[in-house]
């Protein structure tokens, strides 16, 4: 499965569109991550807990959004979009979006 930016697959044409597919994860943020994030903040640097969650938490909506095209009979999906919100009465929840065309190559 292609999965790419771009509008179309460089040397590949598109024969078909099967329609936009997505992915969506939302997951907690922990109380000690929370702790850690304030401390770097405070302090400086980077949050590796916080990195670390919203890398999988991108990985886990693509592979969703991958998983939609292939129960539409895609080989791609074009013009991919990943949106991140925090989410909660505290923004203790994080929510990665992904968007793209599935589509059908020759």
């Amino acid at each position: 499965m292609i999965l790419t930016t771009t509008p179309s697959v460089e040397g590949r044409e598109i024969a078909e569109y099967r329609g936009i597919v997505f992915g969506e994860v939302v997951t907690g943020v922990d109380v000690l991550r929370d702790i850690g994030a304030s401390l770097r903040n405070f302090f400086g640097g980077r949050s590796g807990g916080y990195e670390k969650e919203l890398l999988a938490a991108r990985e886990q909506a693509l592979r969703e959004m991958e998983q939609r095209a292939v129960e539409r009979g895609a080989d791609a999906v074009v013009g991919v979009d990943v949106d991140y919100e925090v989410l909660g009465a505290e923004n203790g929840m994080l929510m990665v979006t992904t968007s793209g065309t599935a589509v059908r190559l020759r």
